[in-house]
């Protein structure tokens, strides 16, 4: 089967996006599929890799998003596809390129897309107040689009059952189990990153204003009044960098930057204390799963869906939420950097409940969702 995804936010220094294509990629292909994803860039180009052809065409930089770009023309998305042949279409952006929906049920080519935030939290973040009237069409008409909506979390999914999308599918991201793992603990790192620190604490993120990463600066903040000898590690970049370094100069924090070699980044948040996730309207959050994955607890928004995955199904943590503000962040770090220190099973079973969450099984649920296809209401 010939699966060609379509996406856009993906770039050399993005996160979440890219790490899913290439997953998805590397899954795809194990089970004998053709996988090619189109992406957009400076302009038009197209290789081959380890995850399958890779199509760039010419994109818009959006403005103050440190770097993220769409891609320019449609009508040029959709004359390559015609090009291609699809059996299959993935789309990964709900805005500009939803309208690939319609041109595949035109085509008879069955046709999934992403839903990979809440539309209702970005609203709310960003223009400070709701508007649930247009969320709900909005989301009404995505669904319409294609055969099927493929959410990551219950929090993903609810603002798609509140209007009753007959073809909401949930089915979870996974994480690189190999790469992330309790074995990359470096004790020799530790140590250069703590810069004679006791409690390492990292962000790994984007620095974007939904992100809310000053969130981490207020918790290192409150944890450093209260006696806590910790040193936060920025791990990754986005436009609210300068004001962030700048804004924290007095206080013990290192800005990483991005990290693109997976081995470094994988030691480097498995020798840490703590991975703090304060983005409050994150559906799914690669990175956490990521840490858990490499045997280090979270800190998470309680508004986000972080918290959906922080407990064993014994009931035991793995991690621990807080509210939206820097000293109920501070509180949980406290509290589950003690939970720690007095089990010593904590940072296996964060790999335990990580191992939940294999991109096999992802790739599976995704391939199953063809056979048959839903019937579409007339």
């Amino acid at each position: 089967m010939k699966i060609i995804h379509v996406a856009n936010f993906y770039g050399p220094k993005s996160g979440g996006i890219k790490t899913t294509l290439h997953n998805l990629g590397l899954g795809y292909r194990s089970e004998g599929h053709e996988f090619i994803y189109l992406i957009p860039g400076k302009k038009f180009a197209r290789e081959s890799n380890e995850y399958g052809g890779c199509i760039t065409l010419p994109s818009w930089v959006i403005p103050f998003s440190g770097g993220y770009r769409v891609i320019r023309s449609t009508r040029q998305v959709k004359s390559i596809l015609q090009a291609l042949k699809p059996d299959r279409l993935e789309v990964s952006d709900r805005f500009t390129l939803s309208c690939l929906g319609r041109w595949a049920s035109h085509r008879k080519i069955p046709a999934i897309v992403f839903s990979h935030e809440t539309l209702k939290g970005l609203v709310k973040s960003y223009l400070g107040f709701s508007l649930n009237k247009f969320v709900r069409w909005h989301n009404t008409k995505l669904a319409s689009k294609f055969d099927y909506v493929v959410t990551t979390t219950d929090f993903a999914s609810s603002e798609f059952n509140e209007i009753g999308a007959s073809n909401l599918v949930q089915i979870p991201l996974g994480v690189d189990l190999t790469n992330f793992s309790p074995d990359r603990y470096n004790e020799e790192l530790r140590t250069k990153m703590l810069k004679g620190g006791e409690v390492l604490l990292v962000h790994c993120g984007r620095l974007s204003p939904e992100k809310k990463p000053e969130r981490s600066l207020q918790a290192l903040r409150e944890l450093l009044n209260r006696g806590v000898n910790a040193r936060l590690v920025f791990i990754g970049s986005g436009p609210l960098h300068k004001k962030l370094y700048d804004s924290s100069r007095d206080i013990p924090v290192t800005f990483w930057g991005y990290v693109a070699n997976k081995n470094l980044l994988a030691q480097m948040i498995a020798s840490a204390d703590i991975s703090i996730a304060p983005g409050p309207i994150e559906t799914f959050c690669l990175a956490a799963l990521e840490s858990l994955a490499s045997g280090t607890p979270v800190v998470a928004s309680n508004t986000s869906a972080v918290g959906e995955f922080l407990n064993t199904k014994d009931g035991n943590c793995v991690g621990l939420t807080a509210d939206n503000n820097g000293a109920a962040f501070a509180d949980s770090i406290e509290k589950l950097l003690s939970l720690s220190n007095q089990d010593l099973q904590m940072r296996q079973r964060c790999r335990t409940q990580a191992e939940n969450f294999p991109w096999s099984k992802t790739i599976f649920e995704l391939n199953s969702l063809h056979q048959p296809l839903p019937i579409k209401a007339a």
